[in-house]
């Protein structure tokens, strides 16, 4: 793997790529069952939008702080910390047999994941080159979409063969193997220079308030597509959870493929123009949702919404590389992450009320509209951030 580091910090990359991909294919593997295991145990749609918000709430709380800390202290030990906390979570889902126990594990869970991926990018983008930070950021996306891509397909197929608490087993066993790579092969990261900045200053930088924006929408839509899309599939187009699991992977492993190579695009072109391409192609997709019939149609859908973030996240994750030398990587990635965290909060919270009170196609309906109307605002805050970005 090229990844435009040398020496120490390729055996890091490789590492910390390595370990995140076990990590998100641990959690990718119950993400598409979450919401049909909650309603075996009674949960409502507003239960179930809590059940995801819960996890976000905790990371979106926590990352700015780990991400500062992580600029002071070093980044290794907070990564192994969490993964270790993934391990011992995955096993509480298996005693969790209500819908208020769920709830708290995933809020626990939230909490190890702040100290997990926001730290590992931040680490990833110490070691970026200056003019590559797409394609070196891009290249380390790559392992989280592929185990978010491979995880819930695996997933549908051992839920299929031998329950969910062979898939929880499952996580278990992945979320072990990053902890012990990350151990082994990780070396801990030089403190930053800089001093730690406050919550204020990080959003004083133009570039990343743009991206913090983005990020809120994108997770929002990402929110609609990861909780709601298996519920519309069980039961609008009743397919097994094999077939649920594919559509979820075929969405994550088609923003996998594309990284790298969108992050080379970024590193060239106006980050601005594919960040706008690739999200009219997710509002368009959402529109679209709820008139498709079908397991080939619902697989398309999750193709297109695939590619819409392939094309548009990379961009996205470079604007905040930039914007992280200024006011330290690990607060940028926080800042980033939390924006992504508030948007799978208010996500899955809304849509769930809207499902309970108008059914499961206004879902898809009011995450269209949402996106499609925060592109002119992200357009006039991206232009002015990464204008004022350039000198430096």
């Amino acid at each position: 793997m090229r990844t435009g580091v040398t020496g120490e910090g390729t055996g890091a990359f490789r590492a910390l790529f390595l370990a995140v991909f076990a990590a998100m294919l641990g959690l990718g593997i119950v993400i598409p069952l979450l919401p049909h295991y909650a309603e075996t145990l009674g949960a409502t749609g507003l239960e179930i939008g809590a059940i995801f918000s819960g996890f976000s709430v905790s990371r979106a709380l926590l990352m700015p702080l780990f991400g500062r800390l992580s600029d002071r202290r070093g980044r290794k030990w907070f990564i192994v910390t969490g993964l270790a906390l993934y391990t011992i979570l995955s096993l509480a889902y298996l005693v969790a047999e209500s819908v208020g126990g769920l709830i708290l594990v995933r809020v626990i869970h939230g909490m190890a994941s702040a100290m997990v991926i926001p730290i590992a990018m931040a680490y990833v983008a110490d070691l970026s080159a200056v003019g590559s930070e797409g394609r070196q950021m891009g290249t380390f996306s790559i392992s989280l979409y592929l185990g978010m891509g491979i995880g819930p397909l695996l997933g549908g197929v051992i839920s299929a063969a031998a329950g969910m608490a062979a898939v929880f087993l499952s996580m278990t066993a992945f979320s072990l193997l990053s902890v012990l790579v990350c151990l082994a092969f990780v070396p801990e990261s030089a403190p930053s220079p800089r001093p730690a900045t406050s919550s204020r200053g990080v959003l004083g930088n133009s570039a990343l308030r743009a991206a913090v924006f983005f990020q809120l929408i994108n997770a929002f839509a990402n929110g609609t597509f990861m909780v709601f899309v298996p519920l519309i599939a069980s039961l609008a187009f009743g397919l097994s959870t094999a077939e649920t699991g594919l559509v979820i992977s075929v969405s994550s492993l088609s923003t996998s493929v594309l990284q790298r190579w969108s992050g080379g695009l970024a590193d060239r072109y106006d980050k601005t123009a594919l960040i706008v391409a690739g999200t009219a192609l997710i509002a368009a997709t959402l529109f679209v949702i709820p008139s498709l019939s079908g397991f080939s149609a619902l697989l398309l859908a999750a193709l297109a919404i695939g590619v819409g973030g392939g094309v548009s996240l990379p961009a996205v994750t470079a604007i905040v590389t930039i914007a992280g030398r200024t006011v330290g990587q690990g607060a940028a990635m926080g800042a980033s992450n939390t924006a992504m965290g508030v948007g799978m909060i208010v996500s899955p919270l809304l849509s769930g009320v809207v499902m309970d009170l108008y059914g499961i196609t206004d879902v898809f309906y009011l995450s269209g509209v949402i996106c499609a109307l925060a592109l002119p605002l992200f357009v006039v805050l991206a232009r002015k951030g990464l204008r004022e970005a350039a000198p430096a």
